[in-house]
């Protein structure tokens, strides 16, 4: 990998964790209201949260993130990201449910927790599979 490579991933992964952490506080502050201001259950406020924070994460890396690798179809990759998007709440709600059922951690513990776990997993799938372009290297010879 190249230097110009390697300082754009730096500067890819800044922007992840910029928007990241946008949506992060976002989801987080919505559960929060959520549970305390509506009196809903931690678990289904998650749910509500992540509707919430998945427009802002999706828009955020689809135009600064990954903003250079827009060749393909803006569809397919918005299906991508929401697929990717879910097995990330998929697994943060079942690691919420374990830590709220089985060590009782007080539930705004236990988000943020899960919140930092499932991160790393999210922008792997994003980077790798929802907005990887698609070239060979024979058209990258081409060029």
């Amino acid at each position: 990998m190249s230097l110009a490579e390697r300082l754009s991933e730096r500067l890819r992964l800044m922007r992840f964790g910029i928007i990241g952490a946008a949506a992060a506080a976002i989801h987080y502050l919505t559960v929060v209201a959520l549970v305390e201001l509506a009196g809903v259950a931690p678990l289904h406020a998650n749910i509500g949260a992540f509707a919430v924070a998945f427009w802002c994460s999706y828009f955020g890396h689809r135009h600064w993130t990954f903003s250079d690798r827009r060749g393909g179809s803006a569809l397919a990759a918005f299906f991508k990201f929401l697929v990717t998007a879910l097995l990330g709440f998929l697994l943060n709600q079942w690691l919420f449910y374990l830590l709220l059922t089985y060590l009782r951690l007080p539930y705004f513990i236990s988000l943020a927790i899960v919140m930092v776990i499932v991160a790393t997993s999210t922008y792997l799938l994003s980077r790798l599979w929802a907005f990887r372009t698609e070239r060979t290297e024979h058209t990258e010879d081409l060029l």
